[in-house]
């Protein structure tokens, strides 16, 4: 079972998904960024995907949502974080371009989308 639980955008968040990255190096599958465009301007996710404790079936995804710019457009302070997390832990960021969760009614409808686009492209493994 896969899940995404939700940090937010700002600094202390940030912070929060790159110690939790630290904390569980072990446990990390995947560093994930989705690109996107919201209002014309490109934006992306940072996600950090951990494999199931063990014993346990979750698979969590953190993530900070939409909430920085597309590095390719602004190069912020917290995309180098992430990228510099990436390469203390020698772990490439997988990206994609996926829709905004604007085009969404409810958030937990965006997730179940960005799961599907996920597994399809064997960055999740699938349901058992």
């Amino acid at each position: 079972m896969q899940r995404f639980i939700l940090l937010g955008e700002g600094y202390s968040d940030l912070y929060e998904l790159l110690e939790i990255a630290r904390s569980n190096q072990s446990r990390i599958h995947m560093l994930l960024r989705l690109d996107t465009t919201i209002n014309s301007q490109q934006k992306c996710s940072l996600i950090v995907i951990l494999k199931p404790a063990d014993p346990g079936k979750l698979m969590p995804l953190y993530l900070s949502l939409e909430g920085i710019y597309h590095p390719d457009v602004k190069d912020t302070v917290r995309y180098q974080l992430f990228n510099e997390l990436a390469t203390e832990l020698n772990l490439p960021i997988h990206q994609l371009e996926v829709k905004n969760s604007t085009q969404f009614k409810e958030l937990e409808l965006y997730y179940q989308y960005l799961i599907g686009v996920l597994r399809l492209n064997k960055y999740l493994p699938p349901l058992q």
